[in-house]
């Protein structure tokens, strides 16, 4: 009994986080109310607040089970113990725009990160959530980007910080342009090669030595 009751409250909150993509990417994030994707999920709102304490947690946990399938090749790059931190990373950027360009889930998940999420004042504490996530992205870039100085991939030179950043700038600015405009570049087909520009960029700029 205590088994089925975990399962059900699980499928409960798995019905929740798929109503509130669909409501989020319908109509937006400040549009969104939790009586909404309580509607959405025929669940009370009740049974939304069991689960996440306000909207930003909702919101929060919508783009860690999005990002999870990623989340293994990430903690690869950043272990000490990879041979190839750089093949990881890359391995991991390259299908993240693969899956952007022809999973409907990531597409619409990334969508509504860059494009839905209007930062009102009501949403201060999913603006600073969303700051928070940034910086953390760029700190674990830079773990992955040491490990590969280590492992004698990139310039024993390179300023991980601003490689970082500029790494990071790099695939969110390729990820708004193409949800944007998608008949502007194919980024499912161009995907390896934007990929090895950045990389290249990361051994071979002056303006990203020490």
């Amino acid at each position: 009994m205590v088994r089925r009751t975990k399962e059900e409250a699980q499928e409960t909150r798995s019905q929740i986080l798929d109503a509130a993509e669909k409501a989020f990417y319908e109509h937006g994030v400040g549009r969104t109310t939790l009586a909404r994707i309580a509607d959405v999920a025929g669940v009370t709102r009740g049974a939304i607040y069991w689960h996440f304490s306000n909207k930003s947690d909702l919101f929060q946990a919508m783009l860690e089970r999005a990002h999870l399938p990623f989340e293994e090749l990430a903690k690869a790059s950043e272990s000490t113990t990879e041979p190839d931190p750089l093949g990881r990373m890359r391995e991991l950027l390259v299908q993240l725009f693969k899956q952007t360009a022809t999973d409907a889930k990531v597409r619409r998940i990334n969508e509504i990160l860059f494009h839905k999420c209007e930062y009102t004042d009501e949403l201060n504490d999913l603006r600073q959530q969303m700051q928070d996530n940034s910086i953390d992205c760029d700190q674990r870039i830079e773990l992955t980007l040491r490990n590969a100085i280590n492992k004698g991939q990139l310039p024993i030179d390179l300023d991980t910080r601003r490689a970082a950043i500029c790494l990071h700038s790099y695939i969110d600015g390729a990820l708004a342009k193409w949800l944007l405009a998608p008949k502007s570049f194919a980024l499912g087909k161009e995907a390896e090669r934007m990929v090895d520009v950045a990389l290249d960029m990361l051994r071979l700029s002056p303006g990203l030595r020490v």
